[in-house]
């Protein structure tokens, strides 16, 4: 008895966290096209999320998460990659 009763108690919680992991990638790529520069608008458009990466396809977007951009100066690849670790952290802290 005391197993299903552990049983019960983290699967509900395990459930829970999962989920909240299955959506990082898509949060990584909201948080990705947020911080990217916006002059005309192309790199922001031009930005996918295929399966589980970010996909940045235009001719300057090396240049750009180089952080050769005023607006940009630390890139996207770096803050987002930050952004999800302390997402990470919260999300199995719980």
């Amino acid at each position: 008895m005391p197993v299903r009763m552990v049983k019960n108690a983290v699967g509900p919680s395990l459930g829970r966290i999962v989920a909240k992991l299955d959506r990082l990638p898509k949060e990584g790529y909201e948080y990705w096209k947020k911080i990217t520069p916006k002059k005309t608008g192309n790199a922001k458009r031009r930005t996918r999320l295929q399966g589980n990466k970010i996909k940045a396809d235009y001719d300057y977007a090396v240049p750009l998460d180089e952080g050769r951009s005023r607006q940009a100066p630390r890139g996207m690849s770096k803050p987002t990659v930050d952004y999800l670790d302390r997402r990470l952290r919260r999300i199995l802290r719980k």
